[in-house]
This record gives structure tokens, C-alpha cells and sequence, in this order.
């Protein structure tokens, strides 16, 4: 993503606190089926009259680059249709950003209007009736053909499969907002022009390239105890050497992340990979691995591909004085694949809080509306976002933009997300901590992946099984 244009501050001002009572839902268009208990409203087929007084539209997300360029291009570009509506886009630090949402959808008030949910958050916001239900809206208002069916069932879908496949019986309760997913970035001045092509020749290749630079890693991936940066990590090396999360159909968990698979990737990954990276790095997330990249002290990382704009930014590399010859040196490839072929799917959908006042959610919609047509779409992606529709993903305006961006049209065929379940925010915890210590040597590769095994299994078994 481009850098701001402008300072961001990490904590905007937040509009107070609206009381639940005054937050109706647009009562005679939305069919409300109460604010608790775990009911959910449906939002209307058409969109309400809208207000021409002033409207302040909020959004909720984490504190990164794609939250100001939102912000900016919303302003900039639905400001000129809709000169009344001002847009911000609110931010705490990624570690906060869910119980910062929940916190507040718990209490049945939100000063937000739109969440920016990770898939896996959608399971406990339904089920506790905190976000509206779009599925006669989206009907009626969205081309659900441009989209690839596994990006629209990922961001909104409900209940999803793991494989977030579209299911036209299911519900859906958000819209694309930016599409993500891992790009693999190699120094090209130092591995040669082509990206190795399965993992275990990624490990060779960044082992060979540390042993010939000395003070350069061969490795920078995410390892941190925060967020989902850990379990991303060993997700994905999971995935790649043939291992699974967990059984959905049975709720079964241990004995499956734990399986032959599973403890290989996790040999793999504190073994061969984490001895590859710098020392101290245990704790590294995206602002570490891009100034590792951006300071030539990585031969490979993996990161974000919306979080990888600051890359080319002459200003913070000393990889180049100019765009032109960061590129030179830096190269941006798919994942690599080794006993199957699997990314993982990132991104962000937007979702309306079930607690905003009704001229905010008729905005909210109608802001939705206008995102997803097709030339805004392009536009999104020209100013630098991943968009999700795919004749946007094939557009010029997208895959010129950014040495990176042809990755992600790439990989959206080899996805793969997480569980998408009302518990995810304790399984992901679970993982999280257990990796990270393996990472540091806390705990022992084999204690730590029968640990996570076991822990995310009572966690399920408590709940019933499924959520």
C-alpha cells in the first residue's frame, strides 16, 4: 500500500457511545429480530430514503496503511456523490482490534457503523446478533457473478466451511472490503532472478544465501504472540506439507493439527526455518519483517501483500534511491507449494453493526452499494487496494499498480482459511501462544503441537463441538 499522505493518528477521536435505544435499525426496512440474545436484523432489499443532513460514516480496523488509504479514497471518491458524508476510518493496534469491536458489540452499543471483520470473526458476530444480515440486500443490489465464489462466501458467508466455498443456502452478512493474501519476497541481487519453487527448496535456497551474506538472514516471517501471526505462520506451513486444522464435520481437532503432517510442519518450522532468521526476531510482525526486508537484512520474508506497499518506498529502503531500482532488487512470487499447493487467505469484509443509528445504516448500505460496482472497484485498486471483484483483479489499473498484485490474482485458487467458528477468537489464542513459544524455545516442538491440540479440543468439546 502506498504510505499515508498524511500523519495517521493511532487513535482517532471516537464518537461517543450511542445509546442502544437511540441506535435503531431503519425500523419500517429493517425486519428486526431484536439487539441480543443472538437474534440478527436483516437489512432491507432496497436501500432507505437517505438523509441530506450531515452524516459522519465509521468504520473500525486496525492500525496499518490500507486503513488511511480507505479513508482517503472514500473521502476523495464517494465524498464527490455524496458531499453531506464524511468517512472515518478508526483505529486501535492490531493486538486490540477484536476485543475492541467485541467489547463494545457485548455492551449493545457501537460508535462504529461499519465493522472490518477477518472472516473468522463473522461466526461470533451473528450468532450473537451483533452485524445485520445483507442477504436480501446483496441480492438485490450486488453482481454476485463478479466475484470468485470463495472470496464472497469468506468475507461474509455464514456458516462457511473451512474451504469457504459459496453456499447459495447460507447467509451473508458482509461484503469484500481488501482482498490478501501472502507474497513470498527474494532478493534477487543475491538467490538470482527465479523464486525457488516448493518450500523445501525455499529452506536450501535461504540457508545457502545466509551462509554466503554474512549479517543478512535467510529468513523473516512473521513470529509474534499477537493477533494471528504465529498460527498464520505455522497454518501455513501446515497446509503446504499436507496437514489440516482440524475435521470440521466431526469437530475433531486433536489428532488431526497433531497428526504425522502436523508435527512435521511444526519440525519444520522451529527447526530448519526458525534457525534461519535474526536473532531476536522471535516476537516479529509485519512493521518487523518489512524493515528487515526494506534494510537488506532479509534474503527471503514472507508478508502481507496489503501490507507490502511501504516496500517500494525509496524513503524507507536503502535497497534503492528510486521505485525503479527497489524493483530491481526485490522480487514478489507466490508461496511456493511443496506436498500441496495452499495459501492463506487474508482480507477483510465489511460489516454493519446491528446497534447504528438508521440514517448511518442506510448510509452504511448504500456506501456498500457503491464500493463494489466494478469501475470503483478499478479504482480502488489503481489508488492501491486489493480489490476482490474479478474483472477488477484482471484489470490493468490492478495488476500494473504493484509488482505484487499479479500474486494475488495468483493465488486466489490456492486459499485456504482457518475455522470459521463463534470460538475462533480462543482458538487462535491457543495457537498463537504455543507457537510463538516453540519459536523461542519455551516449549518443545512436539509438547507444543500436542498442547495446541488438546487445548483447542476442550475448547470445542465445551462448546459443543461446532460452535
Amino acid at each position: 500500500m502506498p504510505t499515508p499522505t498524511r500523519p495517521r493518528r493511532a487513535a482517532r477521536r471516537l464518537r461517543g457511545l450511542r445509546a442502544s435505544a437511540t441506535a435503531a435499525l431503519v425500523v419500517t426496512a429493517l425486519a428486526a429480530c431484536g439487539a441480543g440474545g443472538g437474534d440478527t436484523a436483516a437489512a432491507p432489499a432496497e436501500i432507505p430514503e437517505l438523509t441530506d443532513e450531515p452524516v459522519t460514516l465509521s468504520f473500525i480496523w486496525f492500525e496499518w496503511p490500507p486503513a488511511q488509504l480507505l479513508e482517503d479514497f472514500a473521502n476523495e471518491n464517494y465524498g464527490a456523490e455524496r458531499p453531506n458524508v464524511t468517512i472515518e476510518v478508526n483505529t486501535v493496534p492490531n493486538a486490540n482490534w477484536h476485543d475492541a469491536m467485541f467489547t463494545q458489540f457485548a455492551a449493545r452499543e457501537t460508535d462504529f457503523d461499519i465493522a472490518i471483520l477477518d472472516s473468522q470473526h463473522i461466526g461470533e458476530a451473528v450468532t450473537n446478533g451483533n452485524i445485520v444480515d445483507l442477504t436480501d440486500f446483496i441480492e438485490n443490489n450486488i453482481e454476485t457473478d463478479a466475484y470468485d465464489p470463495y472470496l464472497l462466501a469468506a468475507y461474509g458467508q455464514y456458516p462457511q466451511a473451512e474451504t469457504g466455498q459459496r453456499d447459495e443456502d447460507a447467509s451473508l452478512y458482509g461484503l469484500p472490503l481488501l482482498g490478501d493474501t501472502w507474497t513470498m519476497i527474494y532478493r534477487k541481487d543475491l538467490i538470482g532472478d527465479e523464486p525457488p519453487q516448493t518450500w523445501d527448496e525455499m529452506i536450501e535456497v535461504a540457508g545457502q544465501c545466509q551462509e554466503d551474506n554474512p549479517g543478512v538472514s535467510g529468513l523473516a516471517f512473521h513470529q509474534s504472540n499477537g493477533s494471528d501471526a504465529a498460527a498464520v505462520t505455522y497454518n501455513t506451513v501446515n497446509w503446504v506439507y499436507g496437514g489440516e486444522l482440524w475435521n470440521p464435520d466431526e469437530g475433531q481437532i486433536e489428532g488431526v493439527i497433531n497428526d504425522e503432517a502436523g508435527q512435521k510442519a511444526m519440525d519444520v518450522l522451529v527447526n530448519e526455518m526458525k534457525p534461519l532468521t535474526a536473532q531476536g526476531s522471535g516476537n516479529w510482525f509485519i512493521d518487523e519483517v518489512n524493515a528487515a526486508v526494506a534494510q537488506g537484512q532479509a534474503c527471503i520474508a514472507f508478508q502481507w501483500i496489503a501490507a507490502s506497499g511501504g516496500l517500494l518506498d525509496p524513503a524507507q529502503s536503502t535497497l534503492g534511491e528510486t521505485r525503479e531500482e527497489i524493483e530491481e532488487v526485490l522480487g514478489f512470487a507466490p508461496l511456493p507449494s511443496q506436498e500441496t499447493d495452499v495459501v492463506p487467505l487474508g482480507g477483510m469484509g465489511m460489516h454493519l453493526s446491528a446497534y447504528a443509528p438508521e440514517a448511518d445504516q442506510a448510509e452504511a448500505l448504500n456506501f456498500m452499494r457503491w464500493f463494489e460496482q466494478a469501475d470503483v472497484q478499478r479504482a480502488w485498486a489503481a489508488a492501491g487496494g486489493v480489490p476482490a471483484r474479478t474483472d477488477a483483479l484482471e484489470s490493468p489499473e490492478f495488476l500494473e499498480a504493484a509488482p505484487f498484485n499479479p500474486v494475488f490474482a495468483e493465488s486466489v485458487s490456492r486459499m485456504r482459511d482457518m475455522w470459521n467458528v463463534p470460538e475462533y477468537a480462543q482458538l487462535i489464542d491457543i495457537e498463537n501462544t504455543n507457537v510463538n513459544a516453540a519459536l523461542n524455545g519455551a516449549k518443545s516442538p512436539e509438547q507444543a503441537i500436542d498442547d495446541i491440540a488438546r487445548q483447542q479440543q476442550e475448547v470445542l468439546d465445551n462448546s459443543g463441538g461446532l460452535g
